[in-house]
């Protein structure tokens, strides 16, 4: 039998010769996935959003438009666009009171007369406080009316018409005369079958949501951009080149999570959930800014959500947190993702991308 024998110095020429060789893998492995996303992309390049021109539009379509823009421009000029009715309700319990003890003070009154043709004539004293108490009364009306004179003043201060108000840097009320106004109103349209009413409530509770929710209050303190949140977080969402219609590209990189040490920073307490879901928003609302909400411009983004090395089932605190995020934008950002792609195309699709909206957002 023969024995090879190699030398020190063989074995060392060997592993000089190998290393390059592992180096040369590893490159070629992040450059085949480099070109599997970009086939991805390029293959789903493809789809084209519908059009935002008002000659394109069916006869239906712009009916419904037509009435949305009529309920956007009233609702603005009457101060009544985050009016949800409650005020109103109130106006009418507050007017069914005052004239119930209208009625009340009435009838009191009456038994009050007819009490006194039964008693006795009263003495000279007694007149002479029923004359007191009769002139307290006109002041104290006078004073009343004085309030109510004030409500009305107070409920007009709070009716404040805003005509400058905006979404995503869009002007909202159609008669500024702005063509991107067209183009917003058709995204709340598309996402509620070109029903005028539907759309109309999707886009007023849009605008309480994002005057309430605590990522977008003025004077809001939050410490979203210090230390809270991992620096991994900026390889999980970013924008990175546009497709063959010039459409930006999102891409989601879950794998960031697999991290044990990322993950319960981000996700592992209530407030870091909250944040987590803040900074998404915010990440979401820089790669609007990037759009071109006019008529003929792209006004929609591809999402590429990437799932390789994503976490498993086993965590599912970040399966929470995406449906979380996935209900705020079929919520508020109608149709501004054109498309969502996942790759690679696994049963992890549908543990992070459930129940989604297609009306909202294609997959």
């Amino acid at each position: 039998m023969a024995v090879e024998v190699v030398s020190e110095g063989a074995a060392a020429a060997a592993a000089e010769v190998a290393a390059p060789e592992t180096k040369e893998v590893t490159a070629k492995a992040a450059a085949d996935e480099a070109v599997t996303l970009a086939a991805v992309v390029s293959k789903n390049a493809s789809f084209r959003e519908e059009s935002n021109f008002l000659d394109d539009l069916k006869d239906g379509e712009r009916k419904a438009l037509a009435e949305l823009r009529a309920k956007v421009e009233e609702a603005i000029v009457d101060g009544k666009l985050f009016d949800d009715g409650k005020v109103e309700a109130k106006k009418k319990a507050a007017a069914a009171e005052e004239e119930k003890a209208v009625e009340e003070a009435a009838g009191e009154k009456k038994d009050g007369e007819e009490k006194k043709e039964e008693e006795e004539p009263v003495t000279e004293e007694k007149k002479e406080e029923e004359q007191g108490e009769e002139e307290e009364e006109p002041k104290k009306e006078e004073a009343d009316e004085g309030e109510k004179e004030e409500k009305p003043a107070e409920e007009e201060a709070a009716a404040v018409v805003d005509k400058d108000i905006a979404l995503w840097g869009v002007p909202l009320l159609p008669s500024k005369g702005d063509d991107a106004t067209d183009v917003v109103l058709l995204k709340f349209l598309r996402a509620r079958d070109f029903k005028a009413g539907a759309a109309f409530d999707m886009l007023r509770k849009t605008l309480h949501w994002r005057r309430e929710w605590k990522g977008f209050a003025a004077g809001t303190d939050d410490d979203d951009d210090g230390e809270a949140l991992p620096a991994e977080l900026a390889d999980a969402c970013y924008l990175d080149g546009a497709d063959r219609e010039g459409h930006p590209v999102c891409y989601n990189a879950l794998g960031v999570f697999a991290d044990d040490a990322v993950y319960k920073k981000a996700l592992g307490t209530e407030e870091g959930k909250a944040r987590f879901l803040r900074w998404r928003v915010r990440a979401m609302e820089s790669h609007v800014a990037k759009l071109d909400l006019r008529p003929g411009g792209v006004a929609s983004l591809l999402q590429v959500t990437d799932l390789k090395n994503s976490p498993g089932p086993a965590k599912k605190d970040l399966r929470v947190a995406m449906k979380q995020v996935l209900d705020l934008f079929q919520d508020n950002y109608p149709e501004l993702v054109a498309r969502n792609v996942s790759t690679p195309c696994d049963f992890n699709k549908f543990l992070f991308l459930p129940n989604l909206d297609p009306n909202v957002c294609r997959i």
